[in-house]
């Protein structure tokens, strides 16, 4: 059976994200299959025509990772080009359409509804697999538990951690990987999944579950080798939070260095308390930049924000990361339950005593269902259960607007060049776009750092 897997994400913005959750789709379908990936980042709609015709998918995987880009000040709303998408396809192809990933499992039945797809995989898409078997032999795929269909009826659909067998069907050879190495080189990992904090926005522990299922070190090592000898500079860890387990990560870290992986790498990382030595381990190991999830420097809004850290910890963790030598970012979130003037300006405050670091800073939070700030904002009158949550809806606090709070960071951080507002936008873009052009790796943004 020919099977082709498409990723529609052509979002560059701050750079472009390699599509590994169809490297996984691709490992959980039988050998005896053949699978085609087309990533729309290099792949026109001329040259995906061609291959329809030529390649003749049976059935046609589609990868709905985002369902926007969750910035409410330059919000993109993707679910529409998916449609489009799909009818494109429908005219073309007489293929079954699957659809899945991390952004149709926060709404799997409006998605699939919106979409006009037949079937739909909740969770984990190893359960691609299963479906294929289950069509290869005549059977209902809807009948797999985490696979609905277009005739599915209602119900409450809650994704199941796969624990299956998973395997990364990384090709050296694809096609897509070279529009990767070329903008920037940079390729992805993982060494983990589900999440076991409880931050109140964050739909990670619903979607991969809030245990950690973690890998093993040396096949992460050597995951890590794959990506170096296909030609990567530069790797990022996915997980939500590399550091959310700290032994296993240590342990990760220690197993890059004995496996002799030699290309530098970067990470999502909570500012929590960690052992003196833990960035000096990391820095030999390759690590060269931290991402810190720290969203506020307001003691009430971590608390609200339900983050495992205090701000006397984030100063901490960042001083260690410096220690260790390496670059180190903050991501903010700012306008959240209980935000005010007075906590903008906590946070605004304690920012000016870091030293050596670029901060992004975004205003609004996204609602995404299966989510205390869900629970949240449905008690406090923000939205109803009719809401339709598939378009963005930020929240609103209720003691200072967005704009107000926009407002305060750029007065006070508004022509600093290692303070920026979201991801850059079109025009950052751009520029990252031409330094990789030019050869640099990575992410690019220790370039701000002051």
């Amino acid at each position: 059976m020919n099977i082709l897997l498409i990723s529609p994400n052509t979002l560059v913005i701050p750079y472009p994200v390699y599509p590994i959750g169809l490297d996984y789709v691709a490992g959980s379908v039988s050998p005896e299959h053949e699978v085609q990936v087309a990533d729309l980042n290099v792949v026109s709609l001329e040259k995906l025509a061609e291959i329809l015709h030529d390649f003749s998918p049976k059935i046609i995987g589609l990868s709905c990772r985002n369902i926007d880009n969750t910035e409410a000040g330059d919000s993109l709303y993707f679910i529409s080009e998916y449609k489009q998408l799909v009818s494109w396809l429908r005219y073309r192809s007489k293929a079954v359409i699957v659809c899945g990933g991390s952004g149709f499992t926060m709404m799997p039945e409006q998605i699939l509804s919106s979409l006009g797809a037949d079937y739909g995989i909740i969770g984990e898409g190893e359960k691609f697999g299963l479906l294929i078997d289950a069509m290869e032999n005549g059977l209902e795929p809807a009948q797999i538990s985490g696979v609905i269909s277009s005739a599915s009826s209602t119900g409450t659909w809650v994704p199941e951690p796969w624990r299956g067998r998973s395997m990364r069907a990384f090709r050296s050879s694809a096609s897509h990987n070279r529009f990767y190495l070329d903008k920037g080189g940079m390729l992805n990992l993982q060494s983990k999944r589900g999440c076991s904090f409880n931050c109140i926005y964050c739909p990670y522990p619903y979607i991969e579950g809030k245990k950690h299922r973690l890998l093993e070190p040396d096949k992460v090592a050597r995951m890590a080798l794959e990506l170096e000898e296909a030609g990567a500079k530069y790797f990022f860890v996915t997980d939500s939070a590399f550091n959310s387990d700290i032994t296993h990560s240590l342990a990760v870290a220690k197993a890059f260095k004995a496996a002799g992986v030699s290309i530098p790498w970067g990470g999502f990382f909570a500012p929590v308390r960690l052992p003196l030595e833990y960035f000096t381990v990391m820095a030999d190991s390759g690590l060269t930049h931290v991402e810190f999830g720290t969203e506020s420097l307001s003691e009430s809004m971590l608390k609200a924000y339900r983050k495992p850290f205090s701000v006397p910890d984030v100063f901490a963790a960042h001083q260690q990361a410096l220690d260790a030598g390496l670059h180190a970012a903050h991501y903010f979130l700012m306008g959240g339950p209980g935000e005010s003037a007075d906590t903008v300006t906590e946070s605004l405050n304690n920012i000016e005593n870091f030293k050596k670091t670029v901060l992004f800073f975004f205003f609004g939070i996204r609602i995404y269902p299966n989510t205390t700030l869900y629970t949240i904002a449905l008690n406090e009158g923000k939205i109803t259960a009719d809401t339709n949550l598939l378009e963005p809806v930020f929240y609103q606090a209720d003691n200072i607007d967005r704009e107000t709070v926009e407002s305060l960071v750029t007065a006070r951080v508004g022509n600093r060049i290692n303070c920026i507002v979201g991801s850059g936008g079109s025009e950052g873009a751009v520029t990252v776009g031409k330094m990789h052009d030019r050869g640099y790796i990575g992410p690019l943004w220790e370039y701000l750092i002051r």
